[in-house]
């Protein structure tokens, strides 16, 4: 059936309190996305009803959806299900998440109650909130980690993703990371290159990261390094197909080392060039701890 109408595009946004939904909502507002906040998920496929009938006129929706116990998330589930079979609108999932200390901090902060512990420390909350979410985050098509990310950067990252969407570039998201730092929680898959002769070693490359060509030239230089790129590049080719098959619009890839700021980093940086040479996915690269140390 088609008119010539652009597919309508939902865009589900749930996670943790405290995560930042409410950033993220404000931001695909400025995309101009029609947003709904704290939609019941039973009224989804009314809300379907009304985008397919405007014929076109309202064609980007963003709905936060809170979920607060095992009613909501069935309810959830049967209402994509239902839009699913009855209408085009194609949607994604945005899952929104943080370590427990940083949700704790936030909660401090802002003297707000966690909602599912009104009478009781912000932890109980967030360690019940989690675990009524597990199912979803694995449901989500795309997951961001607020952690370390102040409003700016996280508003930066939802426009960066969400607009063009309508391109249907699968992205794949490279991240290097420090294990001592902890490993990020919105990765999909993680390796480790710890076994990999380390730069920090090397007093003349101590200060430099993963970036500088020195340093990269050192991490490259290994046989253990060429043994582990081939077979790593042999299984992401593999792999990602997989994940756009499986209707993901993203995958985040974590790459750790033991600081996050020499070997990871270069790791990274390889594998956003060679996989950036396709034309069928997005690739970006990031950094997560490479300046910790750097005064």
């Amino acid at each position: 059936m088609d008119n010539g109408t652009a597919m309508a595009k939902l865009v589900i946004i749930t996670g943790m309190s405290g995560a930042g939904k409410t950033i993220a909502v404000q931001s695909l507002e400025d995309l101009g996305f029609f947003c709904v906040d704290n939609l019941p998920p039973v009224l989804i496929p009314k809300f379907a009803e009304l985008i397919e009938s405007s014929n076109g006129k309202i064609g980007k929706v963003a709905l936060v959806i809170d979920l607060r116990g095992r009613e909501f998330f069935t309810a959830l589930s049967e209402s994509l299900n239902y839009m699913k079979e009855h209408y085009t609108i194609s949607y994604e999932i945005l899952f929104l998440d943080a370590t427990d200390s940083v949700l704790v901090q936030r909660y401090k902060e802002s003297r707000r109650r966690h909602p599912l512990a009104p009478e009781g420390l912000p932890l109980e909350g967030i360690g019940l909130e989690r675990r009524l979410l597990e199912d979803l985050k694995g449901l989500a098509t795309q997951v961001i980690d607020t952690t370390s990310l102040k409003p700016a950067k996280l508003k930066e990252q939802i426009v960066s993703r969400f607009t063009n969407a309508e391109q249907k570039t699968f992205s794949v998201n490279l991240t290097s990371f420090g294990y001592k730092y902890g490993v990020p929680i919105d990765a999909d898959l993680i390796f480790d290159c710890r076994f990999l002769p380390n730069p920090h070693y090397v007093d003349h490359l101590r200060p430099n990261t993963g970036q500088n060509a020195e340093v990269y030239e050192y991490v490259m230089k290994w046989p253990e390094t060429q043994t582990f790129l081939s077979k790593l590049l042999d299984m992401l080719n593999f792999l990602i197909p997989m994940y756009e098959k499986e209707g993901k619009s993203q995958l985040v890839i974590g790459i750790g080392c033991t600081g996050g700021k020499h070997r990871s980093v270069a790791i990274a940086e390889y594998l956003g060039r060679t996989l950036g040479s396709s034309d069928t996915e997005t690739v970006r690269v990031s950094h997560r701890d490479s300046d910790r140390d750097r005064h």
